[in-house]
């Protein structure tokens, strides 16, 4: 299967703003691309390229006064397989994980697991571990929460989430992510590209989607709180502990953002 995958992002800057984004393709996807990324700014503004601590792949620039475009447009070759299923997958006693995996139990900005620990155990505390009890949390946050655009907030915490009941994909992944902590699972945020490929199309505007993987038996797995469906065509762009560690740009200084399409369609054969 084919994807073109792109977007048109503007912002104005009231003043000479340095820039952080992280909009290329992960790094574990860049060989599925057709050719190389070139992510454009309109006036042309220098990018400088940079690993970040999690292995994502972030751009620096310094945005001039007025408004900039950043755009992309790129094919990514992807199996048209759904996310794996692995139902006998089985959750790794604390102490035999890898080192490099204990980060992802560990309270973080949006995921205060200290504030629902008590509430996992309760509601989880009986499940079968592994597979099936993430499962179990993924299907409480898919009906516990309310999805809609309009309950978006850069400021909203799981626990916010669990409290309010409504939020947007970041958001169920932040609850899953956190519940599955706090029942010694570990759990990392994800965000990328995911179009409407094998599902009926969403009247609502595409955007770039969240979800998260959980470590069972050896494996890192893919589950999505918000659809709770396994879905065709996630292009991953970035991994961390959260939203906070990945986030589409961070300005260094006062900007507004004026646009923002992003588009993912599957390329038909003709």
């Amino acid at each position: 299967m084919l994807i073109n995958i792109g977007f048109d992002i503007s912002y104005t800057a009231f003043m000479p703003t340095p820039m952080v984004v992280m909009l290329s393709v992960h790094p574990s996807r860049v060989g599925d691309l057709v050719a190389p990324e070139n992510i454009t700014t309109n006036p042309p503004q220098p990018i400088h390229y940079y690993h970040d601590s999690f292995g994502n792949f972030c751009g620096r620039l310094l945005l001039q006064p007025g408004q900039t475009t950043l755009s992309n447009r790129a094919s990514v070759r992807d199996s048209g397989l759904p996310d794996v299923v692995m139902p006998d997958a089985q959750q790794i006693p604390v102490e035999n994980l890898p080192d490099e995996v204990i980060l992802y139990l560990l309270p973080s900005r949006y995921c205060e697991i200290d504030r629902m620990v008590d509430l996992a155990w309760s509601l989880f505390g009986h499940t079968p571990m592994g597979w099936a009890r993430v499962q179990a949390i993924v299907d409480y946050v898919h009906n516990h929460v309310t999805f809609g655009y309009q309950f978006a907030a850069p400021t909203k915490s799981a626990h916010d989430v669990h409290s309010e009941r409504q939020g947007v994909c970041r958001d169920f992944a932040h609850l899953a992510v956190t519940l599955c902590r706090a029942m010694n699972i570990p759990a990392r945020y994800c965000t990328g590209y995911l179009g409407d490929i094998g599902v009926p199309k969403d009247p609502a505007p595409m955007d770039f989607s969240a979800w998260f993987e959980v470590y069972l038996s050896g494996h890192w797995y893919t589950f999505d709180a918000r659809h709770n469906h396994p879905r065709i065509g996630r292009i991953l762009m970035g991994r961390g502990r959260d939203a906070a560690d990945v986030p589409i740009s961070t300005s260094f200084g006062r900007t507004s953002l004026d646009q923002f399409t992003v588009h993912t369609d599957e390329v038909v054969p003709a």
